[in-house]
This record gives structure tokens, C-alpha cells and sequence, in this order.
């Protein structure tokens, strides 16, 4: 993916960090964000492949692209009911 040709809202490094930190921290920062919006996320955690794409399964966060190690997360969009 061309990151020039994805709109991101906000970019996170989280460098090294365990995936159990890392996933509260980015919980808490995608909280910040409006639905739909897009987290460019760049995590080098060698657990990250597996524990961020299981992460956005799990919590209804959508990984719609991962680049080596980038992540863009879209923080869901909620329906009214």
C-alpha cells in the first residue's frame, strides 16, 4: 500500500513495545480518534503480526492494511440502531 494514497488521521510509532502494552495504548488512542477515522501504527514487536490483526478481530477495529511493520487501523463506525 502507497501510504501518500491512504488518508491517515494519526500516526503512532510504538518502536519495540510488547503487544499487551501496545494494545492498551493503541485502544486508548484509536478512543481519541471519530469513527472512521485511520491510525497509521508502526509496531516492530516481533509478536505484532499475530497480536495486533488478532487484537482488531477481537475488539471490532479494522485492519485493513498491514505493510511489513505498518498497521492502519480504522476505528469503527458506529450504527444507531
Amino acid at each position: 500500500m502507497d501510504d501518500a494514497a491512504t488518508r491517515v488521521d494519526a500516526e503512532w510509532d510504538a518502536g519495540g513495545m510488547g503487544c499487551g502494552e501496545l494494545v492498551l495504548e493503541l485502544r486508548f488512542l484509536l478512543d481519541t480518534m471519530k469513527p472512521g477515522q485511520i491510525m497509521k501504527l508502526t509496531a516492530r514487536d516481533h509478536g505484532a503480526p499475530i497480536d495486533i490483526p488478532a487484537w482488531c478481530r477481537m475488539t471490532g477495529y479494522e485492519l485493513f492494511q498491514q505493510d511489513g511493520d505498518r498497521y492502519f487501523v480504522r476505528r469503527p463506525i458506529v450504527k444507531e440502531v
